[in-house]
């Protein structure tokens, strides 16, 4: 049960004490100190929240890996900062309205089709909902402290309804069926975007986005690296497994130290004498690109970008 002491006991509903040890089941919710700021009951094959009124003070509950497939009986837990609902078999997001001093909510791998529920969660400042069936951004305008947001690995086809979310730092939607980046300009102060494993065939629309400090897009279709005009501050860009043939276009992100483009089509050394231009430049990957083959590979890269500390997955010796 994750109890804060070893010495604490379960109490089960039939009045008995057991060791913390035993697997629990949804009957075995009984609240053991109800002064507690952290509960954690993950892996604990539960079935259904209840028994949960006692906590009058409780600010992070963990209830991962259980067996929960409704939101309820949380209407009492008003001080909840943070609530984790990670990896079970919940279908629809509800029973959060009392829960106005969330901060933090993860529904990570359940199966949730429509985000919708968090009208009252005003302070939430991150949400994650990765690995569920949800088909499309809505119902987040509201959210104005929001500086996280994970949708990655679902069925989303186009970025929308955001540009109200302008406190936004982190944008997660990765291993989507996403086709075009667009809707984003309202986003300023984003300082990471991840949208690798889509259906992209161009690098567009970030002009706005003159915060960025990561960006991925591996795993898509992109055939040109274009369009980076105003990512001065991007420190990490990958753009690994996708279809580029020349490096190009990179002379703005003047601070950039990561650069993974392995799994691409480069072939050619005079596109690649086009990284010298980046002096912070600390890791390259152009593994299982032509070049690659080259038996002078990491010579000729160390040559073109002395500040080199690791070329694909090894370090650099100095000599």
């Amino acid at each position: 049960m994750g109890l804060q002491n070893s010495s604490d006991k379960i109490t089960t509903e039939q009045g008995q004490s057991s060791g913390a040890e035993r697997p629990l089941t949804e009957n075995d919710i009984i609240i053991i100190d109800p002064d507690t700021l952290e509960l954690d009951l993950n892996h604990g094959r539960i079935g259904k929240l209840q028994n949960l009124e006692p906590l009058t003070q409780v600010e992070r509950l963990f209830l991962r890996w259980n067996l929960i497939t409704k939101i309820e009986n949380l209407s009492t837990l008003t001080t909840l900062k943070e609530l984790e609902l990670y990896d079970n078999q919940i279908t629809k997001i509800e029973g959060l309205d009392a829960l106005v001093n969330l901060e933090i909510l993860d529904m990570s791998f359940n199966r949730i089709r429509e985000i919708e529920g968090l009208d009252n969660l005003l302070k939430l400042e991150k949400l994650f909902m990765p690995s569920n069936k949800i088909s499309k951004i809505k119902n987040l305008s509201h959210l104005q402290n929001l500086t996280l947001l994970e949708l990655g690995d679902n069925k989303i086809r186009e970025i929308e309804n955001l540009d109200a979310l302008v406190s936004l730092k982190s944008l997660f939607l990765g291993k989507n069926k996403i086709t075009e980046i667009k809707n984003l300009d309202s986003l300023v102060n984003l300082t990471c975007l991840s949208l690798q494993s889509n259906r992209l065939t161009k690098i567009e629309n970030l002009d706005k986005l003159t915060e960025l400090n990561e960006l991925y897009i591996s795993e898509n279709a992109i055939t040109k690296i274009e369009n980076f005009n105003t990512q001065t501050k991007l420190e990490t860009l990958d753009l690994a497994q996708n279809l580029i043939s020349i490096i190009e276009n990179t002379k703005a992100l003047e601070s950039l130290q990561e650069f993974w483009l392995n799994d691409n089509k480069v072939s050619d050394w005079n596109t690649v004498n086009n990284l010298s231009v980046h002096k912070h430049l600390a890791t390259v990957y152009l593994e299982h690109n032509p070049v690659a083959e080259d038996p002078m590979y990491r010579r000729k890269l160390m040559l073109i970008a002395p500040s080199l500390k690791q070329i694909d997955a090894t370090l650099c010796r100095q000599e």
